[in-house]
């Protein structure tokens, strides 16, 4: 449950803010932004996910200026940590509005890859993608300020 200024709240997002999702899938994208880029792989991710009929990883995403962990709900290990330098994108999607997406650069390939989650209320996925969109913010703040005093 989020209080109603969270918004403005910087101080757990320092520490990172928490988010009980289910992964859906990845693809690959060309283009490392843009609201139809993202729509379509989406609409990929979405329909593999519906015809492959098996049980979704439920996995906590963690957001902080230092970019986007994910974590197995179940066993607790660690499934994926990405640099905030490396994410280009985030969006809910508009019809598809129960899941957030993100677009992050393959460390291994250099890739560009859209990872999709289903967020159990609309509302959640909205608050993810501003949450990610204020670590951005707090990272270039974070940035700035230690380049100020060079």
């Amino acid at each position: 449950e989020l209080p109603e200024s969270w918004a403005d709240m910087q101080e757990p997002l320092l520490e990172g803010m928490c988010f009980t999702l289910k992964y859906l899938g990845m693809t690959l994208v060309e283009k490392p932004k843009g609201e139809d880029m993202a729509a379509a792989a989406i609409r990929r991710i979405v329909a593999t996910a519906q015809a492959g009929a098996r049980k979704f990883q439920k996995v906590i995403l963690t957001v902080s200026p230092r970019g986007i962990s994910l974590q197995d709900a179940d066993t607790k290990e660690m499934v994926e940590n990405i640099s905030i330098y490396r994410i280009s994108y985030c969006t809910t999607d508009k019809l598809q509005n129960k899941v957030f997406a993100y677009v992050a650069q393959s460390q291994e390939s250099g890739a560009l890859e859209c990872h999709a989650f289903l967020s159990p209320k609309k509302k959640i996925a909205q608050a993810v993608t501003l949450t990610v969109a204020q670590a951005f913010q707090m990272a270039l703040d974070l940035w700035e300020a230690a380049h100020a005093g060079r």
